[in-house]
Parts: structure tokens; sequence; C-alpha cells
């Protein structure tokens, strides 16, 4: 099943990101709790996820142990939110659907972003570049924060990719 998102709500634009490519821009102060968009595409089973994955399409979410969303449509603005290791917004699941909620003020011109939650595995493939203080280097999850700076001490930072 594959559902159609509403044009780009005009609190937000899509820019060029120092982050990475383009990026979802607030036009606009954004209060914390506002749902901004939702994140959609096309309902896929697990076993498409899993091809899809492998063929390296990073715009794939989770839903239940059945089925993923595949983001990767022009029509899903949301796909644009880049990684940060210090979000302003969360991916949050409410009534079957994924938005993109603001945590916290966002200022107007500031980038959108939000904690991909990617697992250890392979983390040295997905380098962050998110530019945070507190940025481990990596897209993981928070919870992996602490491994990542016990195996990557202050002094040594992670290895990064050659812009």
């Amino acid at each position: 099943m594959t559902a159609r998102a509403p044009s780009l709500p005009d609190s937000v634009e899509v820019r060029e990101s120092v982050i990475h490519g383009r990026g979802v821009f607030a036009r606009r102060v954004i209060p914390e709790g506002t749902p901004i968009f939702e994140y959609v595409g096309e309902r896929i089973s697990k076993s498409e996820s899993l091809r899809r994955c492998e063929a390296n399409n990073a715009y794939i979410f989770h839903l239940d142990d059945e089925f993923d969303l595949d983001g990767n449509v022009e029509w899903n603005p949301a796909r644009l939110v880049n990684h940060s290791c210090a979000p302003n917004c969360e991916a949050a699941w409410e009534e079957g659907r994924i938005l993109i909620r603001a945590l916290r003020v966002i200022r107007t011109g500031e980038e959108l972003t939000f904690n991909y939650g990617y697992d250890l595995m392979d983390y040295r493939e997905h380098p962050c570049r998110c530019g945070t203080p507190g940025c481990v280097g990596f897209i993981v999850a928070e919870e992996f924060f602490p491994a990542l700076r016990q195996a990557h001490p202050a002094g040594e930072p992670p290895a990064r990719p050659v812009a």
C-alpha cells in the first residue's frame, strides 16, 4: 500500500545541507511538540525491505513484525530530514503513522534533524556529519553513545570519511 503525502508544509523548506546533501529547514519558529509532517511511502514486506536495504536504500522505517515503510519516494519530503546526535525532532509512531515532531523549539532557519536510531552492526559504514559538540562520529541510536565513546576516547576521533 502506498500513501501519498500532502505538499511540503509551509513551515519548512528544502535546501542544501552542510550535514548531507539536501535537508529540511524551518521557515519560522516551530514550537516544541509540533507535528511537522508525516514520514510516508510504500508499505513493504520484511523480505522486500531486506532486499531494498541490501541495495543501499537508507529510507526504510520499521513498522511492525510483518511490514516496513519505504520512504524513498519523491513525494516524501520527510526523507530529507538528516540525522543528528543532538536532534531537534523525533520520528514518533502515532495511530499507525510516523510523524516528525519537534522535540524542542526550532528556530527560523534551523535544520530539522532526528536520530536515525541505527544499531551497532556495521556502524563504521554510517559516519555522522552532524557536527554537534556531542557527536559520536557515527549514525547510531543514543543508547549506543556510551559504547562508542568508550571505543573512541577523547583525543581519538572516530574514523571519518574524506569529504
